[in-house]
């Protein structure tokens, strides 16, 4: 569907009353500032912050010393309860781990769980050195805990920004639910009205022209009687797609009735609208449609009205112009466009 600047401002949402949502990015940059603290707080190596377990191993199968300790962190067990180990090389675990025997050695190691908000453990704060520590009390070990927190507090801001925009992004698309014709996929009656009144307002502003098309289905009733109302429903889909196929994507198609189509064209004068209309014309009526075996022409007659013609029209005005000349045109026989003059009113 073509969706001019008007549609765009149709479908844009209204402020979230200022509630700040942090992205992922700015989520990243919090925990690595978190890193820092921990880093400094304890004068150790590296503080890591590992979620998962066991990351796949480089392609090239080596590795930097920061990606090393990452490593080892991801290797250990994810564990309810904090552990803590002041000499890797007298745990009977640790002191045949690659990192512990080889560089970076490894020799000091410490992690707290981080849990999400349903409290399942998603990972773990670590502390590592390259020198054994002759103790980690219990005042550190809150300290570490306190770290693991704002972890967790970041998680879940995280968390809460991809609800939001989960949340919006399920919005916006309800909201453009509820501008669609379910049927053909065009504007609705309720959105190309709108279309109009923004376009009638910005044309007015900068001093363009605006134009507009009513077009209609001729003898849409009899196919509808003759074929069935899922007949008259497929034409209406074929019709509507060569409409849109004649319009710029700056215009905008609607459905305004049942077998009637309202064309919004900002900026086009009288002359170019009725050239949109007559392309209108010639493409609906190209090509034979086939329903039931019976193979018949289709064909449209239309109104244009532009404020060319009726500069201080308003747009109910230049709808009804336009209605006015599209019932001139089905009176002089169908299939044809004709243009608003004063004369028709």
């Amino acid at each position: 569907m073509t969706k001019p600047a008007a549609a765009m401002q149709l479908e844009a949402q209204p402020p979230d009353g200022g509630t700040a949502q942090a992205s992922a990015g700015e989520v990243e940059q919090q925990l690595l500032r978190i890193r820092r603290i921990g880093k400094r707080l304890f004068d150790v190596a590296d503080c890591v912050i590992a979620f998962g377990q066991i990351p796949p191993e480089p392609s090239n199968g080596t590795s930097h010393p920061g990606s090393a300790i990452a490593d080892f962190c991801h290797r250990q067990s994810l564990s309810d309860v904090p552990v803590v180990v002041v000499d890797t090389c007298n745990h009977p675990l640790l002191a045949r781990d690659r990192a512990v025997l080889d560089a970076p050695h490894i020799r000091f190691y410490a992690a707290h769980p981080v849990r999400n908000q349903e409290q399942g453990l998603v990972g773990r704060i670590c502390l590592i050195d390259h020198v054994p520590r002759a103790d980690f009390g219990q005042a550190e070990r809150q300290l570490l805990a306190d770290l693991a927190s704002l972890v967790e507090r970041e998680l879940l801001v995280r968390s809460m920004s991809a609800s939001h925009l989960d949340l919006q992004k399920k919005n916006k698309n309800l909201r453009r639910k509820s501008l669609i014709d379910p049927l053909i996929g065009t504007w609705n009656r309720g959105a190309i009205m709108r279309i109009l009144t923004i376009e009638a307002i910005r044309c007015d502003k900068a001093g363009a022209p605006l134009s507009l098309i009513v077009a209609d289905l001729d003898y849409f009733k009899r196919i509808n009687d003759t074929y069935g109302h899922q007949a008259g429903d497929t034409v209406l889909v074929k019709v509507a797609s060569r409409l849109r196929s004649c319009i710029r994507p700056q215009e905008a198609l609607g459905r305004y009735g049942g077998e009637e189509f309202l064309i919004v064209l900002p900026g086009a004068s009288s002359a170019t609208a009725m050239a949109v209309a007559e392309r209108m014309r010639q493409a609906v009526a190209s090509q034979p449609e086939t329903i039931g075996g019976t193979t018949f022409n289709l064909t449209i007659s239309a109104g244009v009205a532009s404020t060319d013609m009726f500069p201080t029209a308003t747009t109910e005005e230049l709808i009804s112009r336009a209605d006015v000349a599209l019932y001139a045109a089905k009176d002089a026989g169908r299939n044809r466009i004709v243009k608003a003059a004063p004369e028709l009113s």
